[in-house]
């Protein structure tokens, strides 16, 4: 049984950790989903990636303990390793990457949803969201401490981690780490249906892209480099057919249809 299933559905690749009861991962998911990564950047078909838990208690608890209790120091070191690449790969794919959040969102499953660039979660959900590695005497070592800082600033990451606090999801989304709350009874489907405003031909996705990766790659450069990097992606943008349809649709007061 995959670890991790791949579907895709309109312009959408739909990544799902799935490992009962938690979702937690190990490093077998892991390689599941840094393959899924690569076979969704490199699809042109794929507009968005889309990462949620199978079943609804559990997007993900985190890393599989049982496994991490059995392996050598080293071990360890090369596992947190991978996961860093892993959530590199996925943060720097020039494709929206959405985290739908159908349960709990813990320790390094929190650390996998802090990569995408949007995450969101259903308004009614009683799941809880925190990195609360502390209480086994480990820091968040999967991207935790460095992208909650980058987040919600260092003093309030600080806070958050010490105190290894798990929040309601509705004060996750006063934070900042939940972009998004989704009313409706079919979390999925509604997932899916906010994950599909991101796609062709309604919106361009090669401009969404670009975006991103300006975001991502300028703001750890200094501004006039990360304005540098800015106007070239801009100009690719410009020579492009995405463009051309977008000012024309606009001219003539209709629906563009971008092909990305």
């Amino acid at each position: 049984m995959s670890l991790v299933a791949y579907e895709f559905s309109q312009g959408i690749a739909i990544l799902t950790l799935n490992n009962a009861p938690a979702n937690a991962y190990s490093t077998p998911m892991f390689k599941e989903l840094d393959a899924a990564i690569l076979d969704a950047r490199w699809d042109p078909a794929v507009d968005v990636i889309l990462i949620t838990g199978a079943g609804d208690k559990f997007f993900c608890a985190g890393a599989d303990i049982d496994m991490l209790s059995g392996m050598d120091p080293d071990t360890k070191y090369y596992f947190c390793l991978h996961a860093n690449e892993t959530l590199l790969r996925l943060e720097h794919t020039p494709k929206l990457v959405i985290s739908a959040l159908n349960g709990h969102c813990v320790g390094g499953g929190l650390e996998v949803a802090m990569a995408a660039d949007i995450r969101v979660a259903p308004a009614n959900s009683k799941s809880k969201v925190g990195l609360p590695e502390v209480s086994l005497g480990v820091l968040p070592g999967t991207g935790g401490t460095q992208r909650l800082a980058r987040m919600v600033g260092q003093t309030r990451a600080i806070e958050l981690m010490a105190e290894g606090r798990l929040m309601s999801v509705v004060e996750a989304s006063e934070y900042g780490l939940i972009n998004r709350l989704l009313a409706g009874d079919d979390f999925k489907s509604t997932a899916l249906e906010y994950a599909r405003k991101f796609c062709r031909p309604g919106t361009s996705s090669r401009a969404i892209g670009h975006i991103k990766r300006a975001v991502r790659s300028g703001t750890d450069l200094p501004l006039e480099s990360g304005l540098a990097l800015e106007r070239e992606l801009q100009q690719r943008l410009f020579a492009g057919n995405d463009a051309v349809e977008g000012l024309a649709a606009f001219r003539e007061k209709r629906d563009p249809q971008f092909t990305g």
